[in-house]
């Protein structure tokens, strides 16, 4: 809780290792911040690309990866510790922007699966007011149940967060298994159809979100393992604070490499976020019409 008026800083700069770990928090929230909110300002700019499923996970995870970079600038240049009890920490409501991406990627792995897969039903029964819907539910679910665990006695709270480690594991268990069905898809599927403009999106889509999964749960997954450890004995790896944490940095760097994976691997959003960056000097021209 923000238990003090002033709040001390993450490091005392007292060594030089210190003035490191306040510059890089400073150069990485920033960096998240522009490059996240650029995608999120592209995709919103750009009606093809809104119209599009698959673009609508990336705007979700992409406003997730934003809020999490202005995060940085509390988590990682103050005295924050999250946690039973916490030191200056926020409830959670922080860190819990990334299990907003989990759960985001779960369903846009579905998502991807149905859309090769299962075409017709795709069409027929998954629209965009569905996948909005999915997305706006990832939030309301996630800050639901946080709003329940800041509301019981920290005993109670900690059976929750217990809980809802255990919820993660199988996540990440069908996570894992989904990465590893898309990707056989992708090789093995698609190879057989005729080259065409659609394969050519499916194939995009699959390779992106099989890649921004794989980052994802290489870099999330050590604080998640520390985590149970600690829960489950009396070992494990603790930090002075949010800021010396590397799992918390490590899970945290997902909200500048989810972005950039994203405009890596689609022309369409390259093509979007470029006419966002220069609509200002010339007229724009009208959205290229994508194919799902």
């Amino acid at each position: 809780m923000l238990s003090n008026a002033t709040i001390p800083l993450s490091v005392d700069f007292d060594k030089p290792e210190d003035f490191l770990i306040f510059i890089f928090h400073i150069l990485f929230a920033t960096s998240a911040v522009v490059l996240a909110g650029s995608v999120v300002i592209a995709i919103l700019n750009t009606r093809s690309l809104r119209m599009q499923n698959r673009f609508l996970f990336m705007l979700n995870t992409s406003i997730s990866d934003t809020l999490t970079g202005f995060s940085v600038y509390y988590v990682g240049l103050f005295d924050v510790q999250e946690g039973y009890p916490s030191r200056n920490g926020t409830f959670y409501i922080l860190p819990s922007f990334l299990g907003v991406n989990v759960l985001t990627f779960l369903f846009a792995q579905f998502d991807r699966y149905f859309a090769v897969c299962h075409p017709f039903f795709y069409n027929r029964f998954i629209g965009r007011s569905s996948v909005i819907a999915i997305c706006a539910f990832c939030w309301i679910y996630t800050y639901s149940i946080l709003t329940v665990q800041n509301m019981v006695p920290i005993s109670k709270a900690a059976q929750i967060n217990a809980f809802g480690v255990m919820t993660l594991q199988i996540i990440v268990l069908t996570k894992v298994l989904m990465t590893v069905k898309l990707y056989i898809i992708a090789r093995n599927q698609l190879g057989r159809e005729a080259p065409s403009t659609e394969r050519d999106n499916k194939k995009e889509s699959l390779r992106i979100i099989v890649f921004v999964v794989i980052c994802f749960l290489t870099l999330w997954c050590p604080s998640f393992v520390n985590i149970i450890v600690r829960q489950l004995t009396s070992k494990g790896l603790r930090f002075r604070n949010e800021a010396t944490n590397v799992f918390a940095i490590m899970a945290r760097l997902n909200a500048l490499v989810t972005p950039a994976l994203y405009i890596w691997g689609s022309p369409a959003l390259r093509e979007a976020m470029w006419r966002t960056t220069t609509t200002t000097t010339t007229p724009t021209t009208n959205d290229k019409n994508i194919s799902l």
